[in-house]
């Protein structure tokens, strides 16, 4: 067994070893659950659930952490606009806590839609504030933290104080911005950032504990090392998060870990971003689109595909025709298993089952696109040997399917009901035939070859076929 993974912090891509012998252990970044999750955050967690997968797969005891960041400005910004509110809301007059456990909620909902395995562990930051204030008086002990300079109770890492600050990224600490976390007042540098945030007038009592340098709340960027610290240990295998992440949040996770004598983690895995017909996603725009969009218009299994489609470091495009794609190309997978299964071919598989070529390029950094080419060429000739009536050369090759699709996560997701359902295997195969004449239309629209796009829309409903047009992208329904 060689894996190898690419670490963000030598930017080379490195054979992986893990700590501790036959364990993996892991770390990444959750959500602030300041609002409702975009599907940036669920990209994420998918990557790290498909990496998790793996490590299981190549034999190892897999240990994931998945924090929730419970406490924050934005959180309690977005607490006061809706505990000031004059309104019959759903949720009118929220307090801080509670609007943090709804929204931890949304996200666990999103997760568990898309069959993203929960972590061992997800601490919440509100209950590791003891194990921070060690952290803090280990810092201030090491010459590596100081109180405020004046009488906020904030307490700063000092970033001069640490060679090393800046070696994630590889920065120059006179190249940085100034950390924007808390008032420069109270700082020898204004690139210095908090650890622990002095409770401030207008701010609930609740959000703030009692601690050696005042009532407050703990930062960012100290939450995570508690954390992870607390359940991997002073040294673990991988930490990761979006690409967003790495400044400052990573970079001074790891300058605060270490400077106070932990080695961190062997890895950092950074997953790329999501962009919209290739613009970043904004709210301004009004180019968002949430996990809950994503499943109004289309099944659980082909949004997992195409979130899990693209290499996890690379960007990740939306356009109005990516979900129709992604379930026209799961739904040929998931078609030839209900097949196998209606020519009563056994589903079950063992790691042996599983084609030494997927393996190798899933050991390569956790090439999905080459694994999923791997997978759709098995199809294919799973389905020929099936075709003609060669059960017996088709038995290993279902095998092999459904064995990457469970280490994928896609099999848990599948509908494999349909040899026994005529009427669902018949809507299958009208949606495939629906889906590829909308693909089709879609492209010529977005190419403004509007005659040809109204004449495959007179196709479909001459047809029966009802096609609405929508900012997702299309959908249809038959004609009653």
């Amino acid at each position: 067994m060689t894996l190898r993974f690419y670490d963000t912090a030598s930017a080379t891509t490195k054979d992986f070893v893990p700590v501790h012998p036959g364990e993996a252990r892991l770390y990444y970044c959750g959500a602030t659950v300041q609002g409702a999750p975009h599907i940036g955050h669920v990209r994420s967690a998918l990557v790290f659930d498909v990496l998790a997968r793996w490590l299981r797969f190549r034999g190892l005891e897999v240990t994931t952490v998945r924090n929730v960041t419970d406490i924050d400005d934005k959180i309690l910004v977005n607490s006061r606009a809706s505990f000031a509110a004059d309104y019959s809301g759903e949720h009118p007059r929220e307090q801080w806590w509670a609007l943090a456990y709804r929204f931890e909620r949304v996200f666990g909902q999103a997760y568990a839609a898309l069959g993203i395995d929960p972590p061992s562990y997800e601490p919440r930051a509100t209950g590791h504030v003891p194990e921070m204030h060690a952290l803090i008086q280990e810092l201030i002990d090491a010459g590596h933290a100081y109180p405020a300079l004046d009488d906020s109770g904030d307490v700063y890492f000092d970033v001069r104080s640490w060679p090393r600050y800046g070696e994630l990224t590889r920065q120059r600490v006179a190249d940085m911005q100034d950390a924007p976390d808390a008032d420069p007042r109270g700082k020898r540098d204004p690139r210095d950032f908090a650890l622990w945030k002095g409770h401030k007038e207008g701010e609930p009592l609740t959000a703030s504990w009692d601690s050696p340098w005042g009532r407050g709340r703990p930062g960012w960027h100290l939450e995570c090392s508690a954390m992870a610290d607390k359940y991997l240990g002073a040294h673990f295998d991988i930490h990761g998060g979006g690409l967003d992440l790495r400044f400052p949040h990573h970079e001074n996770e790891l300058a605060q870990s270490t400077a106070a004598g932990r080695e961190f983690a062997n890895f950092w895995l950074h997953n790329g971003l999501v962009t919209y017909q290739g613009e970043k996603m904004s709210k301004s725009i009004g180019n968002t689109v949430s996990p809950q969009d994503m499943l109004r218009a289309a099944r659980p299994l082909a949004v997992r595909y195409y979130l899990g489609q693209a290499h996890y470091r690379s960007v990740l495009d939306y356009r109005p025709t990516s979900l129709q794609e992604a379930t026209a190309a799961v739904e040929r997978v998931e078609s030839l298993l209900v097949s196998a299964a209606g020519a009563g071919l056994d589903l079950t598989w063992t790691t042996g089952d599983v084609p030494a070529e997927f393996v190798t390029v899933m050991d390569d950094d956790l090439n999905v696109p080459r694994a999923l080419a791997v997978l759709h060429e098995t199809v294919r000739a799973a389905n020929s040997a099936l075709s003609s009536g060669d059960h017996r050369a088709a038995r290993p090759l279902v095998a092999a399917v459904a064995g990457m699709t469970d280490v994928l996560g896609l099999l848990q997701l599948m509908d494999l009901r349909g040899a026994a359902n005529d009427d669902a295997a018949e809507h299958r195969a009208l949606d495939a035939l629906v889906q590829d004449l909308l693909a089709q239309r879609a492209a010529a629209r977005e190419a403004r070859d509007w005659a040809l796009a109204d004449r495959l829309r007179d196709r479909l409903k001459a047809a029966g076929v009802v096609v609405k047009d929508g900012a997702q992208g299309s959908a249809w329904s038959v004609e009653s």
